[in-house]
């Protein structure tokens, strides 16, 4: 399932952010702007996360590397598989291994 439209830029999730600590509700913020009242409620609690006012999550730059890591080891894992075919069919083809009995 698709995004149905672009994300907020940072700088209106700022101003969320900001209204709500102010005094505002997300609520009401809900009511007067686009996005929905538990949206503006992440935006504060990701905002409390990295400036270390919260401890119970990660933060964007600890999100962001696990993002890059699982990418990594995604691709790692891809390459060892391909590595590892390949050793096989080299060491058949060269005859230091046995070929595979066939299930005939």
């Amino acid at each position: 399932m698709g995004r149905t439209r672009p994300p907020y830029p940072p700088e209106f999730r700022e101003q969320m952010v900001a209204l709500v600590r102010s005094g505002r509700t997300p609520e009401s913020l809900s009511r007067e702007f686009e996005p929905t009242a538990q949206t503006i409620h992440n935006w504060v609690k990701q905002a409390d996360l990295d400036e270390g006012l919260r401890t119970d999550g990660l933060t964007t730059a600890e999100r962001a590397e696990l993002r890059r890591l699982r990418r990594e080891n995604k691709q790692l894992k891809m390459e060892r598989e391909i590595l590892k075919k390949a050793a096989a069919w080299f060491a058949r083809e060269t005859g230091s291994v046995p070929p595979k009995p066939s299930s005939s």
